[in-house]
């Protein structure tokens, strides 16, 4: 009935519709069908330029191949060689010559632009052979990069690492107190920055390249080099981390500094110990040379404020705002480690063993018992200057006892030296054990899992636990 009912309902609505409805001539129909004519000729002939990918919506599987990946001379990958069209896009550069430089981290190459007539150095960090693999310490406590995730990832990190030396170039290019290449553009793990050549033919050498004339001129580059450690610290609170004679520049006669990827700031948890290894590679180079400053000395150089700096002066000598020139005459007022003096190089041994710490935060849970005792320096004692002249003549006794109980220690390491030349020789391990030591171990192994077994939770009964605790 119900069926019946909506036929009856349906016939009425659509002569509703059709009484609005004029009758069709002839002509009307004709147009009609030439009209759906045309429509099916055009789809007929742009058929095959139609694209209906857009509306399958099902995801095509991704094919993964290591031709990809792979690379020439270890930086130039497909994906690499896109960064470098972008820079002549952009019209950075116009030519790329060939490699001119290989490290450990990456392959620098010489560009020009033709049309401006400058140079540029093409930095292309490594993504197959990834020979430097410690990038994590310089990172991790970094301020800056304190939101950068997949940092266990070395192709990953190369994109932070290419960043964090372009960012440090900038600030220390924006500074105007150190001499370094200019930073042009980064994409992605490639970098461009100004190349530093006196001629068209050669770049300018390495500090450790570069023929002195004189001592006169070598003690200016070390003095020089101090000075760049001290307003890198204080002015644009970077530290260098990794400054060498490899990672510094003669260009017209005057000291540059570059390759500051792994550059931390001050309040990185390693960057007194960094500071203190840059002090050490710097005087290991100049030592060769020249008499040097004691690394205790420049390490107060670079970490005093300036108006501690100024009381260590002469009354009579007035000083000037903070510059090169100030910074100069006080490194020429310290002492120099003197070639006589036997002490000098047992005290730097003692700097470099020394435990850093800048304030209580630092410390951790097994130094608070060595700090309770005295037995760790913190920065602010390291700073202060100690008076070792300034002994009375009564502890000359105690002098004495110290020096039988320095030849007492000096025996007891000679026999530990001994001793340990005559260590044991035996092979140790799994592989090489006797088949009885083996049966007798595998035998203990399984005592001890079937004890295990005897207090084991059965499974029902662990399911059971777990369907209630949910409940």
């Amino acid at each position: 009935m119900d069926s019946w009912r909506g036929q009856i309902k349906n016939k009425n609505q659509r002569k509703k519709k059709n009484r609005f409805r004029l009758p069709m001539s002839d002509k009307d129909s004709d147009v009609e069908q030439e009209t759906q004519n045309s429509k099916a000729n055009i789809l007929d002939k742009y058929a095959n330029r139609i694209k209906t990918d857009e509306f399958v919506f099902k995801k095509s599987k991704t094919s993964k191949d290591k031709s990809d990946r792979a690379t020439v001379e270890n930086v130039l990958d497909p994906r690499t060689i896109k960064f470098l069209e972008k820079l002549y896009r952009n019209g950075t550069i116009t030519k790329l010559n060939g490699c001119i430089s290989t490290g450990k981290e990456a392959n620098v190459y010489h560009a020009a632009n033709e049309t401006t007539g400058k140079q540029y150095a093409i930095k292309i960090y490594k993504t197959s052979v990834l020979i430097f693999k410690d990038r994590e310490r310089y990172v991790d406590g970094e301020f800056r990069f304190r939101n950068t995730k997949n940092q266990h990832n070395p192709r990953k990190m190369i994109k932070i690492w290419a960043e964090k030396e372009f960012r440090n170039l900038k600030r220390l290019y924006s500074s105007g107190l150190i001499p370094t290449p200019e930073p042009v553009a980064l994409k992605s793990h490639v970098l461009c920055m100004e190349f530093l050549t006196e001629n068209e033919e050669s770049p300018s050498p390495k500090l450790k390249d570069y023929q002195f004339k004189d001592t006169e001129e070598v003690g200016r580059f070390y003095q020089q080099m101090l000075v760049y450690m001290r307003l890198m610290f204080q002015k644009c609170h970077l530290i260098h981390a990794d400054l060498s004679e490899y990672n510094s520049i003669v260009h017209k006669g005057q000291l540059y500094i570059f390759d500051v990827s792994q550059s931390v700031e001050p309040d990185h948890p390693m960057s007194l110990d960094f500071l203190r290894m840059d002090i050490k590679n710097v005087n290991d180079y100049f030592q060769r040379k020249i008499q040097v400053y004691p690394e205790r000395l420049i390490f107060q150089f670079i970490v005093n404020d300036w108006d501690s700096i100024k009381e260590k002066f002469e009354k009579n000598t007035v000083l000037e705002e903070e510059n090169e020139q100030t910074l100069f005459q006080y490194l020429e007022s310290l002492p120099l480690k003197g070639e006589d003096d036997s002490n000098a190089g047992f005290e730097d041994d003692i700097f470099r063993s020394m435990h850093l710490v800048r304030s209580l935060n630092n410390l951790e849970d097994r130094d608070f018992q060595e700090f309770a005792d005295g037995k760790i320096t913190t920065l602010n004692e390291l700073v202060h200057d100690i008076n070792l002249e300034s002994e009375s003549e009564s502890n000359s006794d105690s002098d004495s006892d110290s020096d039988s109980d320095l030849d007492s220690e000096s025996d007891s390491a000679s026999d530990s030296e001994k001793s340990w030349k005559e260590r044991d020789t035996s092979l140790k391990g799994k592989r090489f054990e006797d088949k009885d030591e083996k049966k007798a171990r595998k035998q203990q192994a399984k005592e001890l899992k079937q004890d295990k077994r005897k207090t084991k939770m059965k499974k029902h009964l662990k399911k059971k636990l777990i369907k209630r605790t949910k409940k």
